[in-house]
């Protein structure tokens, strides 16, 4: 599936006619056919102000305040699935990243390595992927670079953002805020995003579409900071590793216990279903869309509120408590009364999922 806003996107811009239909090692040249590539996609696509400068960086002025900057690289396979592709994975994840310092993001850098044989037509709808995901996001790309690998040498596509933002005024996010009695809450159903990777290259059937929840979350906080500023402690989004992984470093990095409560935790029926058949655990399970937030006790169903009348926060939780007890352990409570430690991830269980 995918949404009327994506299809129009694509609509508005249709692929130009190039003379080669795969990538070559040439276009990675830095000649005539790298030129001829970014000339006739990335620039014409992705085109402002700064981009059309077409020097190796951007010069930009800057509000007075504190910056955020982050960096990231995206090797998913497969590179197109049900509800996105790599390239808004890629625009997606960074202004996330971003977010979760309590910074808008306003400028990425985008940098891709291609390999050859990758076609024409798979490179463009990336490039629309990232075009859509940058224009939700309210950002721009405004540097970056190409470079091609021989046939065998990658897979098909890696992209690399770096992003830079502007801390919200009423952002103090660390870890040395939290703070015993803290609750523990997340935006959105779990493990969403790697099952619906791992139905792509397991071959697995629902009933319904099973979507990837990638999207842009600066929007959400930026919303939730404007109104509780200071009662929110952390902010976190679980991609590789899961939940289990982000409670476990908060965990160990505070010297604090945590205890998760598996009845407030939101996952879709057959994200369960498809997890139980892969025999994979959905706290393990890496997210796009989703973030864990970690708020003062008497702000938290106000929180609660406020996320479930937000789009990417209707199926909202507190999933549990920071606490002195147990401390540098994660304890679920289970629905049915008993209580087991949920332990750091040892190796990946889903490899190339972000």
């Amino acid at each position: 599936m995918i949404s009327e806003q994506k299809i129009k996107m694509a609509l508005q811009c249709p692929m130009p006619k190039l003379d080669f239909d795969i990538i070559t090692l040439g276009h990675g040249s830095g000649g005539l056919l790298t030129n001829r590539l970014l000339d006739s996609g990335v620039f014409e696509l992705l085109k402002n102000d700064l981009l059309d400068e077409r020097h190796d960086g951007a010069i930009f002025n800057v509000e007075a305040g504190r910056m955020a900057f982050s960096t990231d690289s995206y090797v998913i396979s497969p590179i197109f699935f049900p509800g996105g592709n790599i390239g808004e994975l890629a625009v997606n994840g960074t202004v996330n990243d971003l977010a979760m310092c309590g910074a808008r993001a306003k400028h990425l850098s985008l940098a891709f390595i291609l390999e050859e044989g990758l076609t024409m037509r798979e490179f463009w709808e990336v490039l629309v992927g990232i075009k859509y995901a940058a224009e939700q996001a309210g950002v721009q790309i405004v540097t970056g670079d190409t470079k091609v690998v021989e046939r065998g040498k990658g897979d098909k596509i890696f992209i690399n953002t770096s992003g830079v933002g502007m801390l919200h005024p009423r952002a103090h996010i660390s870890k040395s805020r939290v703070q015993p009695g803290d609750k523990i809450l997340i935006s959105g159903h779990i493990a969403t995003h790697g099952m619906a990777i791992m139905s792509v290259r397991q071959g697995l059937e629902f009933e319904t579409t099973l979507l990837s929840d990638t999207t842009n979350l600066n929007h959400t906080v930026m919303g939730l900071l404007d109104v509780f500023g200071d009662h929110i402690h952390l902010l976190h989004d679980p991609t590789r590793g899961g939940v289990a992984t982000v409670l476990n470093e908060l965990a160990r990095d505070t010297r604090l216990g945590i205890n998760l409560l598996e009845r407030g935790i939101p996952v879709l029926d057959e994200v369960a279903g498809a997890c139980e058949l892969l025999g994979l655990d959905p706290l393990y399970v890496a997210n796009e869309g989703i973030f864990i937030a970690v708020v003062a006790a008497a702000a938290a169903d106000s929180v609660l509120e406020f996320l479930q009348a937000d789009t990417n926060g209707s199926a909202a939780s507190i999933i549990g408590e920071v606490t002195a007890e147990h401390p540098r352990q994660v304890l679920l409570h289970s629905k049915i009364g008993g209580k087991r430690v949920v332990n750091m991830p040892v190796g990946e269980q889903l490899p190339r999922i972000c």
